[in-house]
């Protein structure tokens, strides 16, 4: 049986996931009924952890789209500047232990293993869903590693999301669009307000991106709470040029970087992130220019981020992404029109639980589809998808795994042709190359 350094075997980590997946409602897994409308099991078992919440300063990150590439560039530029630097995010792709990372490094499976043993009755007397006991599991763990600064990301919405218990040194709010609507409003006012429920009494919030729809609600919370309101992008510029992208700093400095993310991709998200590098320096970090070039050039080396825009093979290229609602649908739309081929292939697959229509109006019928499905409750059947599709002029079939629907398209396709993998978090997380 191999072990890892600790003595622990991968039978005993498997059987600590299992535990976890099966006894716990999981909303990536199942949706709505593993959905808590309030704070009192993350509160409980924080409360019973001693707090660990309050041991170490944040960042807290929301927002529809960008919130998980922010969170990235922000842990990559906070390492640069020589911090111990805690990552929280979700859904993990691949590893349960890509959600808590510590430096770029997942947490261990010894980690994982011990704290679910040792408070295992803890877990059985509160009965959390999933998502509550993987956000006290990263707090405990970044409270007892003694980090620096931790970079929290929200899981869905932000009033009544688990991580909402920290009291951070400056917010981070991202682009708002419409996903989760039968959770968190229809309207964009109302997911915003949703969204702005991370914003806490006298904390600064940074915006990332002005949008006129929801402006005035982030305005009105943070004079509720006498916070602090920055608007990035009256602060910062992020432009496109031959030597890479063309940053104009709020002094009127001018700075250039490449990115290993496509060009065109994190134009939005940049202005955020240094925002509230800026705040971090007014409150006491060091955070220096070189740092901050070196956490945006190297933001996927030093982070692990997967899944955004990630080649994984040529000749033809073949391409995955995990942009699902239309915002992220759009973005994704305008990295393919800036590339050169001839024939353009989909493997798409998406959840059960969200109009799908809106989304699918979006791809082009010039290409090709093969639409599959993840191995999880709330995916929606392939050939379900396929029937919504073709309503909308998407011509493909179905073919339910996600690797055998890739394989189908390499077959087909040449050499100069694309291939994009993507519809949901969970199928390219099924990519057995990635």
């Amino acid at each position: 049986m191999i072990q890892d350094q600790q003595g622990y075997s991968a039978r005993e980590y498997q059987d600590v996931l299992d535990y976890l997946y099966n006894s716990l409602p999981m909303f990536q897994r199942v949706g709505d009924s593993a959905y808590k409308k309030d704070l009192s099991n993350t509160i409980r078992l924080c409360d019973a952890l001693g707090n660990p919440e309050h041991k170490f300063k944040s960042v807290h990150i929301a927002g529809t789209n960008g919130k998980g590439s922010s969170s990235h560039y922000l842990a990559a530029i906070l390492q640069s500047a020589g911090y111990k630097t805690g990552l929280y995010t979700s859904p993990h792709l691949k590893s349960f232990t890509e959600r808590i990372r510590l430096d770029g490094r997942e947490v261990t499976p010894a980690f994982v293993i011990e704290f679910v043993r040792k408070h295992k009755a803890l877990i059985e007397e509160v009965c959390p869903s999933f998502f509550e006991i993987t956000v006290a599991m990263a707090f405990t763990y970044f409270a007892e590693q003694e980090v620096d600064i931790a970079v929290i990301e929200v899981g869905m919405g932000g009033r009544l999301d688990s991580t909402n218990v920290i009291l951070p040194e400056v917010s981070l709010i991202t682009n708002i669009s419409y996903d989760h609507q039968q959770w968190l409003g229809n309207s964009l006012p109302e997911i915003a307000s949703e969204k702005a429920g991370i914003i806490k009494d006298h904390i600064p919030v940074v915006i990332t991106e002005y949008q006129d729809e929801v402006a005035e609600v982030f305005r009105k919370k943070a004079l509720q709470h006498e916070s602090q309101i920055i608007f990035a992008g009256e602060q910062y510029s992020v432009q496109l040029s031959e030597e890479g992208y063309r940053l104009k700093m709020n002094d009127g400095k001018v700075l250039f970087f490449k990115d290993e993310l496509l060009p065109g991709y994190q134009l939005k998200n940049i202005p955020g992130v240094l925002a509230v590098c800026d705040i971090l320096n007014e409150r006491g970090f060091n955070i220096p220019e070189k740092a901050v070039i070196t956490g945006l050039e190297q933001m996927k080396s030093l982070t692990g981020l997967k899944g955004r825009w990630q080649q994984l093979g040529s000749k033809p290229d073949v391409f995955c992404d995990v942009g699902h609602n239309v915002s992220g649908i759009a973005y994704l739309l305008n990295l393919i029109g800036e590339r050169d081929y001839q024939q353009l292939y989909f493997v798409w697959g998406m959840v059960r639980d969200k109009d799908v229509k809106p989304a699918l109006s979006l791809l082009p019928t010039s290409a090709s589809y093969f639409f599959c499905e993840a191995n999880i409750p709330r995916a929606m059947p392939a050939t379900e998808l396929r029937e919504k599709a073709l309503e909308l002029g998407l011509k493909g079939e179905s073919i339910a795994d996600v690797n055998d629907a890739l394989q189908a398209a390499l077959k087909i396709a040449g050499k100069d042709d694309l291939i994009i993998v993507g519809g949901s978090n969970f199928v390219v997380a099924e990519l057995k190359n990635l």
